[in-house]
């Protein structure tokens, strides 16, 4: 018998030999039909592969992210058979699960393949997941495994086999169709019900321009035609509002050759919105105790030696200049900078904590293949701050980060968020961590204890840790469901000792301070990005870059509308008029298309009574108004950024 330990901490015993699918069998027939894989000790593998040793057991559905990843996976597999029965002498490279979807890399012997080919293989892969085949794994020695491929002629696997070795090597067959896989895969192809290729596109082989051009089919799956309709509507959606698309329509951002690639110019409708984004954090900077402070673009190298930024994020800095003799670099982190600020002055325990904040401009050299738009760039301005603190103050002060966060997820209409520990890799401590294994236990503990006390939902992430502690990493996800990684909050435990930090405690001894980074509304880059995509384009009135259109019916009432405009003027709401001589159904279009929040429509009768006739983005029309009652109104939302 074998002892199987459950997520809840319930322990049974089992025939040994079982398979989580028996195992799941055992608790309830429903349950075994939902289930596609297995983490058996924290490795994910096929559902019916027998367990032979004690465990611990996560049944794995299509809720669970593995669930997903090994539906996917199997789906590639699903994919190769059906252009194997349709492409004669078609070699594979690899086919992993992506964020959504799969794909296959393959060598079809200089054959094209077309759309209509797309919709034939769908047809085939239909078919062939009603079959219910199993999907088999089959542990081979690499002799069997070389001998295999070398008669097939294959050389994209026998590439593969060369860094395997004995124990290493299984091949998955599922139907007609054999491949050298790790796995793990689903039970059958019965589970597969909704197919869509979406996607052809050529890779190299290894991602070696110099190696052959591969042909790449992309694909996505789903349980149920239901949850396939809804993702390919959520993708149409999602191409209505990339930010990319909105960003340009609406005069948010540009770019150019000539300043360089993932260097954006903020355009006056963009600027407005960073000066909002800027005003509110400086507002709940303010109130939350934080200082201001301001730090150069570049720094000497021994800055970045001394913080042991360089061995780490040597290939994300842009190169050195030298200068008299000395290397700078162009300030990849505000960090070392805001520790020489707190080095500056001594610090006692009445000092303490020590809240710094600054929009610091950051330089970050992303690869070209990389870049994308807002979201990753080598520019970017941060909402940086750095607390230090001694650890007694450190739970209460993680504590208001975090309600920071929740705060402006409720200004921004964010309802869904994930809050990620993200830990270390004992694997890889010296290599991507600093060596300092007790410290980072004490400090993953610190933070998970507060996380608990505060009753903060968190998953927690082994392996994505800051090199210098654990942090906090923010997933925000838009209204249509499209998730971004937001912002992070960062333990730091050596930085303090690297910089020789101090204050006099209340002992008049000197203690090292805790550290603690964070940037809730992450760069102005990615967030404004996120905006873009969450609200389409229809800012919230406090953010809008223009928070008002007039619009007169002729020019007659061009005068009525400068008084107009001046009344908001003065109450600071951002407004324009449209002076051309258009229809006024053309204006009402052409600014509902600028997503402007609020119309107001001047003609005799209002201009007469002293009045303007209010149009809403989305909504319509609201009546006519006083001027002054308008403002009045239109600034309260303001105010209260509703």
């Amino acid at each position: 018998m074998i002892k199987i330990t459950f997520p809840d901490g319930a322990v049974r015993e089992y025939e040994n030999g079982s398979s989580a699918l028996d195992i799941a069998k055992s608790i309830s027939e429903g349950l075994a039909k939902k289930v596609l894989a297995a983490s058996v000790n924290g490795e994910v593998w096929d559902a019916t592969r027998p367990i032979y040793n004690d465990a611990i057991l996560k049944l794995l559905t299509w809720n669970d992210a593995e669930g997903k990843s090994t539906f996917w996976h199997s789906s590639a597999h699903l994919m190769a058979e059906a252009v194997e029965s349709l492409f004669d002498g078609v070699k594979f490279w690899v086919g992993p699960p992506v964020e959504n979807g799969f794909y296959y890399d393959m060598d079809l012997g200089g054959k094209q393949i077309t759309e209509d080919d797309l919709r034939k293989l769908e047809t085939k892969m239909a078919e062939l997941a009603k079959k219910n085949e199993v999907y088999v794994r089959k542990e081979m020695p690499k002799a069997e495994a070389v001998k295999y491929f070398a008669e097939k002629g294959d050389e994209y696997k026998l590439d593969l086999l060369q860094n395997l070795k004995d124990g290493e090597i299984t091949f998955y067959t599922q139907g007609n169709f054999t491949d050298l896989c790790r796995g793990p895969h689903i039970p059958n192809t019965g589970f597969i019900k909704a197919i869509k290729l979406t996607n052809i596109a050529g890779a190299y082989w290894k991602g070696d321009e110099k190696n052959k051009q591969l042909t790449r089919i992309y694909g996505v799956t789903y349980p149920s035609q239901k949850e396939l309709d809804e993702y390919l509507q959520m993708l149409e959606e999602a191409k209505k509002r990339d930010h990319r698309k909105l960003g340009k329509e609406l005069g948010i951002y540009t770019m150019n050759d000539d300043i360089g690639q993932g260097l954006i110019l903020w355009m006056p409708n963009g600027t407005v919105i960073i000066e909002e984004l800027e005003k509110l954090a400086k507002e709940t900077e303010l109130a939350a105790g934080y200082k201001r402070v301001v730090t150069p673009h570049i720094a000497k190298e021994n800055l970045y030696i001394t913080s042991g930024h360089l061995p780490y994020y040597a290939d994300s800095m842009f190169p050195p200049m030298e200068m008299d003799g000395e290397k700078y670099y162009l300030k990849a982190m505000n960090c070392p900078h805001h520790h020489k600020i707190f080095d500056a002055e001594l610090k006692s325990y009445r000092d303490m904590p020590y809240r710094i904040a600054e929009y610091g401009t950051c330089y970050r050299y992303e690869q070209s293949g990389e870049l994308f738009g807002l979201m990753r760039v080598r520019c970017l301005h941060m909402n940086d701050a750095h607390i230090y603190c001694s650890k007694e103050q450190f739970a209460a002060e993680f504590k208001a980060v975090n309600d920071m966060y929740l705060k402006y997820f409720k200004i921004f209409g964010i309802d869904k968020y994930v809050m990620r520990l993200s830990l270390h890799d004992p694997a890889k401590l010296g290599e991507k961590y600093i060596n300092e294994p007790e410290l980072w236990l004490q400090t993953e503990e610190l933070v998970r204890n507060v996380m608990k006390e505060a009753n903060i939902p968190f998953v927690e992430v082994k392996g994505e840790g800051a090199f210098y502690g654990p942090k906090i990493d923010v997933q925000i996800w838009s209204t249509i469901g499209r998730e971004f990684t937001l912002a992070t909050n960062q333990v730091d435990f050596a930085q303090g000792r690297r910089f020789k930090l101090s204050f006099t405690n209340k002992n008049n001894e000197p203690e090292i301070p805790l550290i603690i980074h964070r940037a809730p509304l992450g760069t102005h880059e990615r967030f404004i990005g996120f905006l873009l995509e969450h609200y389409a384009g229809k800012f919230p009135t406090w953010l809008a870059p223009v928070q008002v259109k007039i619009l007169p019916i002729s020019d007659k009432f061009m005068d009525y509308a400068q008084t107009v405009l001046q009344s908001l003027k003065k109450a600071d709401i951002r407004a324009e008029v449209d002076d051309r001589s258009e229809k006024i159904g053309k204006k009402i279009r052409d600014t509902e298309l600028a997503k402007v929040p609020y119309m107001l429509v001047i003609g005799e009768k209002e201009m007469n009574e002293g009045k303007v006739s209010i149009r809403r983005q989305g909504k319509g029309d609201l009546g006519a108004k006083n001027i002054d009652e308008f403002v009045a109104e239109i600034s309260n939302e303001i105010k209260e950024r509703i």
